[in-house]
Parts: C-alpha cells; structure tokens; sequence
C-alpha cells in the first residue's frame, strides 16, 4: 500500500480545502456588502457552496472506493481516533452545510433565485418552499442555526486539523503531511 493518498484525492481535497476557505471567508465579508454587491456575494456564495457538495460527494465516493495510506505506527490510539473523527466531521460537514445553506435559500421570504456560475438555476428544494409562512419561518431559524454552527465549528475544526498537520510535520516528522501535499516526503524522518 502506498504511504501518500492517490493524485485523484490530493486534487480533491486542496480544491474542496480552497473552496471552504474561501466560501468561509466570503462567508463573513459579503454581510457588510449591499445592493448589487451584496446580492454577487451571495450568488458566488451559493455558487461555491454547491462545488463543495458535489465535489465532497465526488471525494466521499473516491474514498469508499480507494484505501487510504496507513496512519503511522508512532500514532497514539486517541491520535488515531482523532484523526479517523475528525475526517468524519469533515465530510458531515462538507455535505450538510451546503445542503443545510440551500434549505435556508429555499425558505427565505426574498425568495431571490439562484444562478450557480452565472449560469445553472438551482431551485428551490420543494418541499420546504411550498411550506406555509410560518412553518417556511420555523426551517429557516432551523436551518439557519445548524448553517452557522456549522460554520463555526467548520472554522474550528479547520482549524484543529491544520494545526495536527504542522505538529506532524515539524514536531512529530512522521511523514503524515506528506501523504497529502505532493512535493512533502511521506518518509518519517
């Protein structure tokens, strides 16, 4: 088995890793827009929000299909549980919060449609938009609630998870960063 994840998973993780943090801090900048400018922020938001959806789904079928390099021997077993969990959470939360930010659009009362890339119409999901104003009310604080929880807690988890990366590399030195960057050794030094 190889010590370092295949070129499809790199690819897959650094494109969904841009996207999140960029989505996040889009996240976070386009509340101070307005007009125009705001209503942009929010399509791009959407936009690659939906990205992330499809290209974790891609990511999560490649995985379920393709073994994953060996966890280092020197690895404790609260390590291993923690890195196994928090991969979990990560792929909840690639999956969810997209899905939960959609929900949230399709129960707005702007009722604003989205256009991903300028380009694809995504509608609304039925079964929500076609609620009564006040059930279309309670999903929305709903949704909206799971949606920012998720991102602060995405925020951290990301966070948590680049912070394991560098103690591997420059504390630990067992190669775990490697197995995912491409020009990084996966050798234990």
């Amino acid at each position: 088995m190889s010590a370092r994840y295949s070129a499809v998973a790199m690819i897959l993780h650094w494109l969904v890793a841009g996207f999140l943090l960029a989505n996040l801090a889009l996240g976070w900048w386009m509340k101070r827009l307005i007009g125009l400018d705001q209503f942009e922020a929010f399509q791009l938001h959407k936009s690659i929000g939906m990205s992330v959806l499809t290209l974790s789904i891609l990511r999560l079928l490649w995985r379920v299909t393709h073994r994953a390099p060996a966890l280092p021997e020197t690895m404790n077993a609260l390590e291993r549980f923690a890195a196994h969990a928090t991969h979990l959470f990560f792929y909840g939360m690639m999956i969810l919060m997209p899905l939960t930010g959609w929900a949230l659009v399709s129960v707005s009362p702007f009722n604003i449609p989205t256009l991903l890339w300028h380009t694809i119409p995504l509608p609304h999901i039925a079964m929500l938009h076609d609620l009564a104003a006040p059930a279309r009310a309670t999903a929305g604080k709903l949704s909206g609630g799971a949606y920012m929880a998720m991102a602060f807690g995405g925020a951290a988890l990301i966070a948590l998870h680049v912070a394991a990366a560098l103690k591997h590399q420059f504390i630990n030195r067992d190669g775990v960063l490697g197995r995912m960057v491409p020009f990084l050794s996966a050798t234990p030094r």
